[in-house]
């Protein structure tokens, strides 16, 4: 077997065509920039984790993770050539919202869905967030490749590199309701003391099942976590008194 020889990624940032907006019956999605889909059908698969990667099992992940690594170091490149790297932070985080929906997610990957309805469709997504012409074109350049099914992994990937470039904590906060911007700022001052980072970016994560309260997760992966939920309070008190579960009445 040939050995797999892992090369760096290039491209060359270009303006995309024109906005074309797709034509016929469309379906709206639950999408606050108005971002529209054509109706398919699709016969979906049952575990969602069997898309990630072209091998299978942990081989397929890593060279998956792999080739995200090298698609978020080559967008990076062209960001900190074109000075944006902020903004196409913030493009991605966009991109991110909408790759969350399944609908979109499932029209990309889809193998019937044609390469051009799929770069339709990420012209309405630039006329919709007003996402910059690299990072269009980036996008358009994963439908070409066939590689659009990484994308969830590139944004994490591209979030290391920016992390590193610029000394910056991401602090992933998740709470009940949205937090106000005073309590993220304290949240935000907090973690860069605990760091010692010099800037400390945060996100928010809604979860109703935390009761009320909030968690914080930061470090390496996210792997430290200061939990100030009454969920994890409940659990503590349940597991000292050795009397299971405590549900609450609602």
């Amino acid at each position: 077997m040939a050995a797999l020889q892992q090369t760096p990624i290039t491209f060359q940032s270009r303006s995309p065509p024109p906005t074309q907006l797709i034509t016929g019956t469309v379906a709206k999605l639950s999408f606050s920039g108005g971002l529209k889909l054509p109706k398919l059908t699709l016969k979906l698969r049952s575990k969602r984790t069997s898309r990630r990667g072209r091998g299978g099992g942990a081989l397929g992940a890593k060279m998956a993770d792999s080739a995200a690594g090298s698609y978020a170091n080559a967008l990076a490149d062209v960001a900190k050539s074109n000075e944006t790297l902020e903004q196409t932070t913030a493009d991605l985080e966009k991109i991110e919202k909408i790759f969350d929906d399944d609908a979109v997610y499932d029209f990309f990957v889809s193998p019937i869905v044609s390469e051009e309805k799929k770069r339709e469709l990420v012209d309405e997504m630039v006329s919709s967030t007003g996402i910059q012409p690299h990072v269009a074109n980036f996008l358009n350049i994963l439908v070409d490749m066939k590689r659009i099914e990484l994308i969830k992994d590139i944004v994490k990937e591209f979030e290391k590199v920016y992390n590193t470039a610029t000394d910056t904590e991401l602090a992933v906060v998740t709470s009940v309701v949205k937090l106000e911007s005073q309590h993220l700022a304290q949240i935000a001052k907090g973690v860069q003391r605990l760091t010692g980072a010099k800037n400390v970016r945060i996100k928010t994560v809604i979860d109703e099942s935390l009761v009320a309260g909030f968690t914080i997760r930061y470090g390496n992966s996210g792997s430290k976590l200061i939990d100030m939920s009454v969920k994890k309070q409940l659990e503590d008190i349940a597991a000292q008194l050795e009397i299971g579960d405590i549900q609450l009445a609602v």
